[in-house]
């Protein structure tokens, strides 16, 4: 299911189980009224990775108000972890991102962020939830709720260990690793299983999973490129760093169209090229900001070793200065589906859900949510949930303008709509952990 397809009819289970099942959620779901409030707080309160403090102490305050979760704080930056120990059985995770991107909001929304921020470069940005990350940790203490509420219904609902995670900067891609490395799993249990999702701009009411690779791994690189600076009319006296860089640039989309198979994915971008402060002066240094996408191993290391090699050789044909100073600003693994764990979330939210496609096409975003997993040598399951109005969708698609119509993530008019989003986001969460914790279905 990519944001233009329509996804597979799901075969339908016998009646009684699958009203059985929705009559459980459905009777533990709590009020989302006030959790659309909630969800309205997180959007105009944003806060950037690394930085998240206000909203780590909104969710642990929620999760105290519960009164059945054991809750720790302050893990890797401001990360939030809760358990809820409800007898023998499996330990399942799941987890919701926290953090917001430097985007100014343009949505119009009457809840829209005006908030900015002193990013950890020292500049004062705009702040917004382009992301949907707000919607992530909603739903996700929706179902803390909800999923107490079932524990304390009887005893044949579920068993075992709920371990929730409100992961900082996931933006990054430092978040999951740092709260491995600050004793995560000393604090809560290993978990059998680890799951998350992520709102996307497709129709709400919409779920998409898939065995295998679900997202792409991401390098990104900060370069610097060492010239020799004077007056833009004696080009002759400098080593200028505008045409270094212009030549880094051009020969990197090489490596795609020259040097890897073609029947793999890869993606060079260089997002941002900055040199100079005037038009009479040339520079005297160059920063590009690169970013890499790509999804096996193999091929990641021969790109990675490509781009350092293009642009140590492009320094030298220009006479630099100086050797370039390549730095890595974030790096995110593949996110693979476990087989097992997957199938079983297949069967889970086939029979529960009237649109869910369980061949959701690979993307080619990134995210760091697989190491609370691999870190563990645990099985990792990520879905995906829409967040478009349904009724905007299928306007827009009749007219066939999706591309041009609908925002993505990330961009400042990036909006996933409340409902039906928070419902879905509440009950896919709600029935991966039932799935492997209940104790009859």
């Amino acid at each position: 299911m990519t944001p233009t397809s329509t996804p597979r009819a799901s075969p339908q289970p016998p009646a009684n189980t699958r009203q059985s099942l929705q009559s459980l959620l459905t009777s533990a779901r709590p009020d989302l009224a006030p959790y659309e409030i909630l969800r309205k707080h997180f959007h105009s309160h944003p806060e950037l990775s690394l930085q998240e403090s206000s909203t780590a102490d909104t969710v642990a305050s929620h999760l105290r108000a519960l009164g059945v979760y054991e809750i720790h704080e302050g893990i890797g930056g401001h990360g939030v972890a809760a358990v809820l120990r409800n007898g023998g059985g499996k330990t399942v995770l799941l987890r919701a991102d926290m953090d917001a991107l430097p985007v100014e909001e343009k949505t119009g929304l009457p809840f829209a962020s005006t908030v900015t921020m002193k990013d950890t470069d020292g500049v004062v940005k705009p702040v917004m939830h382009a992301c949907g990350h707000d919607v992530h940790v909603t739903c996700l203490l929706a179902a803390a709720e909800a999923l107490a509420e079932l524990a304390k219904k009887s005893d044949d609902t579920w068993k075992g260990t709920l371990v929730l995670v409100f992961q900082p900067n996931e933006e990054r891609g430092g978040g999951a690793k740092a709260m491995v490395d600050d004793g995560l799993y000393d604090k809560v249990p290993i978990p059998d299983v680890v799951l998350g999702q992520h709102v996307l701009p497709f129709k709400a009411g919409r779920l998409g999973s898939r065995v295998g690779i679900m997202l792409a791994a991401s390098d990104s690189f900060k370069v610097t490129l060492s010239g020799r600076g004077g007056h833009a009319s004696m080009p002759n006296r400098t080593i200028d760093p505008v045409v270094m860089a212009a030549s880094v640039v051009m020969r990197l989309q090489t490596i795609v169209s020259r040097e890897v198979d073609p029947s793999g994915m890869v993606v060079i971008t260089v997002g941002s090229l900055q040199a100079g402060q005037t038009e009479n002066v040339i520079s005297d240094r160059a920063e590009l900001r690169l970013n890499v996408r790509t999804i096996d191993r193999d091929t990641r290391e021969k790109v990675l070793s490509s781009i350092r090699r293009i642009i140590k050789a492009e320094c030298e044909a220009s006479g630099a200065s100086e050797p370039p100073l390549i730095e890595s600003t974030s790096s995110f693994p593949a996110t693979v589906n476990d087989q097992e764990t997957t199938e079983t979330l297949h069967s889970s939210f086939r029979d529960f859900f009237d649109e869910y496609n369980d061949d959701q096409p690979r993307m080619n975003g990134s995210e760091d949510f697989s190491y609370l997993g691999t870190a563990i040598g645990k099985p990792c399951s990520f879905w995906f949930i829409g967040g478009i109005d349904p009724d905007l969708w299928d306007e827009v698609e009749k007219k066939g303008r999706i591309a041009e119509e609908i925002p993505v993530n990330h961009s400042p008019f990036f909006a996933p709509v409340m409902q039906p989003t928070l419902r879905i986001g509440v009950d896919a969460l709600c029935l991966a952990a039932m799935t492997f914790l209940r104790v009859s279905g």
